[in-house]
């Protein structure tokens, strides 16, 4: 089943949430404002670990570290994907570190729309509506237009 059409409980296997992970943190990377994605992902993530349906491999060195400095991520198993999210305390003591990344490897391609894929994650993790922030935020707020004044050559503007 590539395309979830019908957000019901037979969806909610990991192999789907784990699709639906790997869309949301793929249009994050480039998305101008990803904090939601990025908030939905770890939270479907953290749900799938706390019910036994994903694992935490290891710790992986970042790719991207903050100011320059080594920096390490998780390495969460959900079905046929791997994720990275950000590791607790805890994470450095029980997980093994495996190094760098391995480039090699690819998550599975998926047919499945940015919109679906949020709506089943807010599902999956109980987001009510009434919580759920807007679609996109406002870039361009459309200003009224006001005529320029003139004043006379030496006439002060108050």
């Amino acid at each position: 089943m590539d395309d979830i059409s019908h957000y019901k409980l037979r969806d909610e296997t990991p192999e789907n949430i784990a699709r639906a992970i790997y869309v949301v943190n793929r249009h994050a990377k480039t998305a101008p404002n990803p904090k939601y994605l990025y908030y939905l992902k770890k939270k479907a993530l953290q749900k799938l670990i706390d019910e036994g349906k994903a694992t935490k491999k290891g710790l992986h060195y970042s790719k991207n570290p903050k100011l320059s400095k080594q920096q390490s991520d998780v390495l969460v198993s959900a079905g046929n994907y791997y994720f990275h999210m950000p590791p607790t305390k805890e994470d450095f003591q029980n997980l093994p570190h495996l190094g760098s990344l391995n480039n090699s490897y690819r998550n599975p391609k998926t047919n499945l729309s940015l919109s679906k894929a949020k709506n089943l994650l807010e599902y999956y993790i109980g987001m009510d509506k009434a919580n759920r922030p807007l679609s996109s935020p406002k870039r361009f707020h459309r200003h009224t237009y006001q005529k320029p004044v003139f004043k006379r050559l030496g006439e002060r503007y108050d």
